[in-house]
């Protein structure tokens, strides 16, 4: 009898599945699929052709996929394969705390490589992929400006505090500050435009306003003194690297494929004003899947009229993680690590390290979700091309999210008894 498992059957998103299979005949080909519906009924399918050994079992730990979606032993590889059935789909869970994604895993006697609706699956399993656990707790954020929502892990504290801050897509964006907080992290997901009353388009990046989220988090008697992290990406690792820079709150920071100066808009903090360096739209690409390459539209940073507006990232008052996708189609994210790096050493400062994934595409997140190589952007009505080779991406989100928990545990934990 042919038996599919997959443990465990539920866990978090960022937990590995074991998937194996018993009961094959000898040498069997077989085709095994996974699929799930995101929360508005998209859909997101992989699949990869394996052979079963002498004795008719499979392991996806230790047997290669011989073709499909990907080559080689990755025994996530059905996870973060998956593909969007519409076309520049983005998976973003939004109910974080009430459901998970239902993953369904479908086993063919075969190799398939067109859908059937005429062909039964010899075995099928089905896992729960959640984005917390029912002890964390989510308190919605709605005081003085701040829009967000803060998740305590379980237990008395005090916690180490994050505030976490993605990019252009806008909104409120939750699945990793959940996911963290049952790590053990105090995350404030924070909402800086295109979310309930604050502004529709960002038309300038207000300091003052991520002070204001600080000191709130801060102030909070589950949160551990006396600073803050900040885990940033895209846009938000911009104004991650900003409050690294002015804000006495924020004490260690994670920025994911940003920049190291001011771009599109205006950076104010309470008398000063940063003009953002000129970007030139005639310099954006189309990709061959109808994608725009969004690489190359910056102004550079370098050049000598840009220099008011380069980030003084020699102010920060703590340590800085670069982390850099190496197929990055959206930021010269290396270049600006780069010269930020350079510009602390300049100054006599060693706080700032540098992590390359190579073969990695701008939309580095938690792991063992399916890759974004192109989705579509509301703001520009078109699709932005994000980049990434799947086998790589899917490599360094695991190992990335492993150095984003180090890194905070290593500089933001003061009794590491605690924690």
């Amino acid at each position: 009898m042919i038996q599919l498992t997959a443990t465990p059957a539920s866990a978090l998103m960022d937990e590995p599945v074991h998937i194996r299979v018993t009961g094959l005949p000898p040498l069997q080909t077989v085709t095994l699929m996974a699929s799930l519906k995101d929360e508005k009924g998209n859909l997101y399918k992989s699949k990869a052709f394996y052979k079963a050994n002498q004795a008719g079992k499979l392991d996806l730990e230790q047997d290669p996929a011989l073709g499909g979606d990907y080559v080689g032993v990755h025994p996530m590889g059905l996870f973060w394969a998956m593909k969007s059935e519409r076309p520049f789909g983005r998976l973003i869970k939004h109910d974080v705390m009430n459901s998970p994604f239902w993953v369904t895993l479908e086993l063919y006697d075969s190799v398939c490589f067109q859908d059937s609706v005429t062909i039964e699956p010899r075995a099928r399993q089905t896992v729960q992929r959640w984005f917390s656990v029912p002890e964390v707790q989510r308190v919605q954020i709605r005081e003085g400006r701040v829009r967000g929502a803060l998740f305590l892990p379980p237990g008395a504290g005090p916690f180490p505090g994050i505030i976490d801050l993605f990019g252009g897509i806008g909104g409120l964006v939750e699945f990793r500050a959940s996911l963290l907080a049952a790590r053990g992290f105090a995350m404030l997901a924070l909402a800086y435009f295109a979310y309930e009353d604050l502004p529709e388009q960002l038309q300038e990046v207000d300091l003052d306003y991520f002070e204001e989220a600080a000191n709130l988090l801060l102030a909070h008697p589950k949160i551990q003194k006396p600073g803050i992290g900040v885990l940033s990406t895209s846009k938000g690792a911009e104004i991650g690297l900003a409050m690294a820079c002015y804000l006495k709150q924020v004490v260690a920071t994670v920025w994911i494929n940003g920049t190291n100066a001011i771009f599109e808009f205006p950076l104010k903090y309470r008398d000063m004003v940063m003009k953002p360096i000129p970007s030139f739209l005639e310099r954006m690409q189309m990709d061959i899947s109808g994608a725009v390459r969004l690489r190359h539209y910056k102004g550079d940073p370098r050049e000598k009229l840009n220099q008011q507006s380069v980030l003084p990232v020699e102010k920060a008052r703590g340590p800085i993680l670069f982390i850099i996708s190496g197929d990055d189609e959206c930021f010269n994210s290396r270049q600006y690590a780069e010269q930020a790096l350079d510009q602390l050493r300049s100054h006599g400062r060693s706080s700032g390290r540098m992590l390359v994934y190579p073969g990695a595409g701008h939309l580095l997140e938690s792991p063992h979700g399916p890759s974004c190589y192109a989705s579509w952007s509301y703001s520009l009505s078109a699709p932005i091309l994000w980049g990434g080779d799947r086998v790589a991406h899917g490599a360094a989100q695991e190992h990335s999210w492993a150095e984003i928990q180090k890194f905070f545990r290593q500089h933001l934990i003061l009794t590491r008894g605690k924690f």
